[in-house]
């Protein structure tokens, strides 16, 4: 170790307490963290590329520093889906401060990966409080039936209004318009059970009748459209 002839020159002072650092709740324990193998935890990050026209949210799932599982879903740029593809499989067995330093491919990907170190690293975790944790496989959990993302589409316009396209319950077929053509329900198909269905052997028509539901007072509606088309 280098030091100045001033930093040489001075007296020692004796350091006095040294309480370490504070405690961080960690999978139902109290853990003073000083290592990335103290660190474990399930938590989510969400990140944006500069020109934000993607975005990401990450789910990871440590034990002891490393990441045993990861999720990655990303929004709104086809690149993305490939440079998800690839950062999956470089996350997986690495440490969390490795994977913070690792090219991740995409940018949105990389700020993901920052915000969820930040949420590991002060123990603001989904399973803070959770005895042992999450089991590995746990963040397919956030997928549902058909293990599909959780996708909100909409589109709007001052001049024709509003379009759901795409729901939590699925893709949109038909909204439901009132007297006044305002929207009170919808149709929609979940295209996670239909290709379960399909992969079963049922016919994709069959599959595709028996996935259809509504939702809100879509069968009151006087009018019905297709956001898409009409």
């Amino acid at each position: 170790m280098n030091y100045s002839k001033e930093v040489e020159d001075m007296v020692c002072v004796a350091k006095g307490p040294n309480h370490g650092p504070a405690p961080i709740p960690e999978e139902g324990k109290w853990v003073k963290s000083k290592e990335i193998t103290d660190i474990s935890g399930l938590s989510h990050g969400v990140g944006w590329c500069a020109p934000q026209q993607g975005a990401c949210k990450l789910t990871l799932n440590v034990k002891n520093g490393i990441i045993e599982e990861a999720l990655i879903e990303t929004l709104g740029c086809s690149g993305m889906t490939h440079s998800a593809a690839m950062a999956a499989e470089i996350l997986t067995g690495k440490t969390i401060l490795e994977a913070l330093n690792t090219d991740l491919v995409c940018d949105a990907i990389n700020v993901a990966m920052r915000e969820i170190f930040k949420q590991l690293a002060y123990g603001r975790t989904q399973t803070a409080f959770s005895d042992d944790g999450l089991p590995i496989g746990a963040g397919l959990e956030d997928l549902g039936k058909g293990l599909r993302s959780q996708v909100g589409t909409m589109f709007g316009t001052k001049e024709k209004g509003v379009r759901y396209l795409e729901m939590a319950e699925g893709y949109i077929l038909k909204l439901g318009l009132d007297k006044n053509n305002e929207v009170i329900g919808y149709k929609f198909v979940n295209l996670g059970k239909v290709m379960d269905a399909i992969k079963k052997g049922i016919d994709p028509k069959e599959a595709y009748e028996k996935n259809i539901g509504t939702y809100g007072r879509y069968a009151e509606a006087v009018k019905h459209i297709d956001p898409r088309q009409e």
